[in-house]
């Protein structure tokens, strides 16, 4: 693939931190786009999603620090890796969820509403910012005889990421790619259907990608910590967002239907 966009002597613009930037900003308008449907403070939220960015970066890289954490020791070199590298998602998106929950307490923005905003923009940003892994070779999958492998041959991608050359594998980030998108769909026409109710949109979407991301680990080829020696961490960490989603849509449905009350959202911001 294209792990290098464009090379002037000293300063290289790799393509994964294009699609990753790209990423952000799509998944950040839409989650606007949205936000101002609802009668929602834009500001409010435009100021959350860069908070959002700023902590899912980092929440990342710091798990991807901890599940590599023996490389990274025995090889303090590689931590220089941590500029180039994504990180794991898991990591980005419980540092991001933590962060939001005390922004909207912070500033009384409805809970739940607000998470149904953002849901589906994290899935459009995740689209394309698997699109980057598979430029850049990172995030790669086992090798396979499948007519649809896909063949890495830049040796950048093997000196930025590990990945293998002239081995056909699977294209484990065309897989997730592929399910975010099914589940992007699937979000914005349930949200018209049935009798929905404030948490719905972004407890589905925790439900169906933790289903999809545990499938799809048994298909990656990179290196991955595992726990309990039976399970991937993203594996481990997907089984639990899985029982955490249906305890939660069971309780919130329960719990009442209609709109959130809340009595900061149509404020405007000082």
């Amino acid at each position: 693939m294209h792990p290098v966009l464009f090379d002037f002597g000293s300063f290289t613009i790799y393509s994964y931190g294009v699609l990753l930037a790209a990423a952000y900003l799509l998944g950040l308008q839409f989650a606007l786009m949205r936000a101002r449907a609802r009668g929602l403070d834009a500001q409010r939220v435009m100021d959350l999603g860069i908070w959002i960015i700023i902590s899912a970066l980092v929440g990342a890289k710091l798990l991807l620090l901890v599940v590599d954490f023996r490389q990274f020791t025995s090889n303090p070199r590689d931590l220089l890796g941590l500029a180039r590298s994504g990180g794991v998602f898991y990591g980005g998106l419980i540092a991001a969820v933590v962060v939001a929950l005390l922004y909207l307490r912070r500033h009384k923005l409805p809970l739940w509403t607000t998470t149904d905003v953002f849901a589906p923009g994290i899935a459009l940003g995740h689209i394309v910012g698997r699109l980057g892994c598979l430029l850049a070779g990172c995030c790669f999958g086992r090798q396979t005889t499948v007519p649809w492998a896909i063949t890495f041959r830049d040796p950048a991608a093997m000196a930025n990421v590990g990945t293998p050359l002239g081995v056909p594998l699977h294209p484990t980030q065309l897989y997730e790619a592929g399910a975010e998108a099914v589940i992007l769909a699937f979000l914005l026409l349930w949200e018209k259907k049935g009798r929905p109710f404030p948490g719905r949109t972004f407890w589905s979407y925790l439900l169906l990608y933790g289903i999809s991301r545990f499938v799809i680990e048994f298909y990656r080829g990179d290196s991955r910590g595992m726990v309990f020696d039976a399970l991937s961490t993203s594996q481990f960490v997907s089984a639990v967002l899985v029982a955490l989603s249906i305890a939660m849509l069971v309780f919130l449905g329960r719990r009442g239907r209609g709109p959130e009350r809340h009595s900061a959202a149509r404020r405007v911001a000082a």
